[in-house]
């Protein structure tokens, strides 16, 4: 398996806080709320992907004791991927 750096969640914006007297509403008043559209698309946003089956094998396999660790193919696709991830990066800048 390759760490996939594809996914890249979405930056929330930080608005500044308003002074507390501005924020307490009159008595009696209504109150509306409107999000903006960046806060529509981070409730929407896009999850990593995920492949529930593959999981759900796993699981399975560990639970019954089948599931065997390879540390040198771990070793060997992190390495691949660090590669990756560093001439990416180098093609950026």
């Amino acid at each position: 398996m390759k760490i996939d750096s594809s996914y890249k969640p979405a930056a929330a914006a930080i608005a500044p806080k308003a002074p507390a007297a501005q924020t307490a509403p009159a008595a009696g008043a209504k109150e509306a709320v409107q999000l903006s559209p960046l806060a529509g698309s981070l409730r929407g946003g896009e999850a990593p992907p995920v492949n529930a089956a593959r999981i759900a094998e796993i699981k399975q396999a560990i639970s019954e004791g089948r599931f065997k660790i390879n540390p040198e193919a771990i070793a060997d696709r992190l390495i691949e991927s660090a590669r990756d991830l560093v001439s990416a990066s180098r093609r950026e800048a």
